[in-house]
C-alpha cells in the first residue's frame, strides 16, 4: 500500500526525532542548537508532528534559549502551538536547573565555588523584570545558611536598611554577607546608590564583626562585583 502524505509526515518526523535524540546523546553539550533543544524539549508535550516551527518562532519571541525558559507560562502560551501542557515541560526544565545550580552553591563553601555562584544568580536573576534585592548570608565556613530576598525596588536605604542587614546576620549567627541584586535594563554597571548603600552596610558590618564580602550585581549582559572594580 503506497504511503500517503500523513504517513510520510509521520515517519518524516519520527525519523527527524530518532536523530536528534542520537546527536544529543552523542555529540556532548553543543552538539544541538539552542532552537534544536527546544524542539527536544517540545517533544514530550507534542507527541507528533513538526516541533522546529513552534521552537524558532520562541527563539524569535524571546531572544534565546534563556530568555525562553525564564519566560512568563502566560508568555509562552501567547506563542502560536505552545499549549499549557509545553509550557510546563519548559517551566520544569526551569526549575531543575535553579535547583541544580543552587545545590552547588549551598553544598560547598561559596568563596571557593564563586563561578557556581555566578551561574546560579544568572539563571535565577538574570531576566527578571523588576529589580530584585537579596542578602546571602554566610557561617563561619562561608557556606550559605540563609538567601534572604529582601524586597523588590531600586536598591537605596527606603528599600534596604543597613542596620536591619546586619541585624539579620546577628540573628542567625552570620559571619559574612554578599548582597546581590539585578538590573532589569541588563546592564549590570553600579550606580552612585548602588556604590553608597554597600559601603553603609560594610561599614555597619565592621562594627559587629559581619564581613561584606562582596556586592554583585546581575544583568542580562553579565555581572559585576563590587569589590573586583575596587568599590568595597
Amino acid at each position: 500500500m503506497p504511503q500517503t502524505d500523513e504517513n510520510t509526515a509521520k515517519h518524516g518526523g519520527a525519523g527527524h526525532r530518532a536523530r536528534l535524540r542520537k546527536r544529543l546523546l552523542e555529540g556532548g553539550a553543543e552538539a544541538l542548537a539552542d532552537y534544536e533543544v527546544l524542539e527536544y524539549l517540545l517533544f514530550a508535550a507534542i507527541k507528533q508532528g513538526d516541533t522546529k516551527p513552534v521552537a524558532k518562532a520562541l527563539i524569535e519571541r524571546f531572544g534565546s534559549l534563556s530568555g525562553v525558559l525564564n519566560a512568563e507560562p502566560g508568555a509562552l502560551t501567547d506563542v502560536k502551538g505552545v499549549g499549557e501542557t509545553s509550557a510546563a515541560a519548559l517551566k520544569s526544565v526551569a526549575l531543575a536547573a535553579r535547583r541544580m545550580a543552587r545545590s552547588e552553591v549551598s553544598q560547598k563553601p561559596i568563596l571557593g565555588s564563586w563561578q557556581a555562584l555566578l551561574d546560579y544568580l544568572t539563571i535565577d536573576m538574570a531576566h527578571l523584570t523588576v529589580e530584585r534585592v537579596r542578602v546571602l548570608y554566610l557561617n563561619a565556613q562561608n557556606r550559605l545558611i540563609l538567601d534572604h530576598h529582601v524586597g523588590d525596588g531600586s536598591i537605596d536605604e527606603a528599600a534596604i536598611h543597613p542596620r536591619e542587614v546586619i541585624r539579620r546576620g546577628l540573628d542567625i549567627g552570620a559571619t559574612a554577607l554578599i548582597l546581590v541584586h539585578n538590573h532589569p535594563s541588563g546592564n549590570p554597571e553600579p550606580s552612585r546608590a548602588d556604590i553608597q548603600i554597600t559601603n553603609k552596610i560594610a561599614e555597619a558590618g565592621r562594627l559587629l564583626d559581619i564581613t561584606v564580602h562582596d556586592h554583585v550585581i546581575v544583568g542580562r549582559d553579565g555581572h559585576t562585583s563590587l569589590r573586583a572594580k575596587g568599590l568595597i
